[in-house]
């Protein structure tokens, strides 16, 4: 029998708030903070010798359709010879978080923006996140600039880094871009009030797509994850979707992974330590060989990434409906990302999914911690000072921005649980497609498609093994707990 308490979205908030709180994350802003940011006037400003007018570039940003924390613009000038200089700009937030205030002293507790479909907990106060440090549509603001000059390979060959300030002319969502690149709709309004900004957007396009090709060609591995949102409208849940990988997030995506890969080389060129994003080479990569052969297919005895992303490849195209299960098997075995802290002469670790051998997180300093340390650290290097953070330092952040994040996205899945479960409430006894995504001696677990959403195949099913399709009945929904039962039919 179903829970049929009367849950409203409200619930959802007082679910999320717990959830924080479990996992040792603060969901509100202390007094302390709060009194600070009281006490700020406006966003910041420099107007050193050392922070050049970049304001006169065609900057835009591309983002979710509801996202206010804009933390990157890019913009773009071809040059001779198929290359093009690609320029992304990355929100100064240290110019008003200054380490060691009680903003900033909240926001090392976080280490992240939270995100949930009922509240967003973010890592600073909305005031900053989505006004005085968002790089938001017509307002000039201070910023990290990387320009890259990318070959028509789509290599990388040169790079600066260097402070500017910016002005964003062009507020742009994902979908809506993605679908005037590929055709199937008009060029956005915001886009098309800036003259130019439609070649900017397709020269751009043409040149992440080259680097995508070239990472994949590395080894890079082309992953699909199963993290539905649901939709309200006001206190009632009226769907769930699944965000579709498209070509204005490849974009984006581009060019951020350049921009970590720069600012990681930059810090390390200069002699300077630095919190490193890693995925490690897998130590479960025999399990990964061990599910490619129940597909038929040999892989490496010792971890390859470029022959794992064929496998990916393959896989994708034979079956697209079951490849984020496959996705979420091979994420798992190759272990989740850490942070750790590198030394500019020490070997470095490397992101194996990403296929490149130095990464930081350094572009999204409006959610991410330490993308805020590394803004820091470069800041200090363009200044000629000394580093903020000593080498001790560091390796405590590392740890505790680990151990922070995996926090934070266990309360993300709980809550997408709940949520789920919420949808799902006045369906008890409809029958589903399904597929299952996890088998072991204790239980099974599947995923129906429409609505997108997991739960656990209860009263037998132990034969079933992971990507048999089947039809299910939902039994029962738990929203409190986040769990949604099934039971398979004939």
């Amino acid at each position: 029998m179903s829970q049929r308490q009367n849950f409203r979205r409200s619930d959802l908030v007082r679910i999320a708030i717990e959830a924080m709180k479990e996992r040792g994350l603060e969901p509100e802003f202390p007094a302390g903070a709060l009194r600070e940011l009281a006490a700020l006037t406006g966003p910041g400003e420099d107007k050193g010798p050392t922070v050049r007018d970049l304001t006169a570039l065609p900057w835009s940003s591309i983002d979710n359709d509801d996202s206010l924390d804009l933390d990157q613009l890019t913009a773009c000038a071809p040059l001779g010879g198929g290359a093009v200089k690609i320029f992304v700009a990355v929100a100064d937030v240290d110019a008003l978080v200054t380490k060691n205030s009680a903003i900033d002293v909240h926001a090392r507790t976080n280490t992240t923006s939270v995100y949930t479909s009922v509240r967003i907990f973010p890592m600073l106060p909305e005031r900053l996140s989505t006004d005085l440090t968002s790089l938001n549509d017509g307002q000039e603001r201070l910023a990290i600039v990387t320009e890259m000059v990318v070959d028509k390979a789509g290599v990388v060959t040169h790079s600066t880094v260097h402070r500017a300030r910016v002005l964003n002319q062009a507020k742009l969502a994902y979908d809506a871009v993605a679908a005037w690149i590929e055709g199937e709709g008009d060029l956005p309004e915001a886009a098309r009030a800036v003259p130019g900004m439609d070649e900017q957007l397709r020269t751009q396009d043409a040149v992440a797509q080259r680097m995508r090709v070239r990472r994949r060609e590395q080894g890079s591995l082309e992953l699909e994850t199963f993290q539905p949102r649901a939709v309200f409208e006001g206190e009632r849940v009226v769907d769930i979707r699944q965000h579709l990988q498209n070509r204005a997030r490849q974009l984006i995506e581009e060019f951020m992974i350049a921009t970590n890969t720069c600012t990681a080389q930059f810090l390390a060129q200069n002699g300077a330590s630095a919190l490193r994003r890693v995925v490690r080479s897998p130590e479960r990569w025999h399990r990964i060989v061990e599910v490619a052969a129940k597909y038929g297919e040999r892989l490496p005895a010792e971890p390859d990434s470029l022959a794992l992303e064929a496998f990916l490849a393959r896989r994708r195209k034979a079956d697209p409906l079951r490849f984020p299960d496959l996705s979420l098997v091979v994420v798992k075995l190759m272990g989740s990302g850490e942070y750790v802290v590198e030394h500019p002469k020490g070997e470095p670790i490397g992101h194996f999914g990403l296929a490149v051998r130095d990464y930081t997180h350094s572009t999204a300093p409006n959610r991410r911690y330490p993308d805020l340390v590394t803004l820091r650290m470069v800041k200090a290097l363009l200044q000629g000072e000394r580093s903020p953070y000593g080498t001790a330092e560091l390796e405590r952040l590392a740890e505790h921005c680990t151990q922070q994040e995996d926090a934070a996205q266990k309360v993300e899945r709980s809550v997408r649980k709940s949520e789920a479960a919420l949808y799902l409430q006045g369906m008890v006894g409809k029958k589903f497609d399904a597929v299952v995504t996890g088998a072991s001696d204790r239980a099974v677990w599947v995923r129906i498609f429409a609505p997108p959403a997991e739960g656990m195949l209860v009263g037998g099913g132990t034969h079933l093994d992971v990507g048999q399709k089947l039809r299910v009945k939902l039994v029962e929904t738990n929203v409190e707990r986040g769990f949604i039962d099934f039971e398979q039919v004939l």
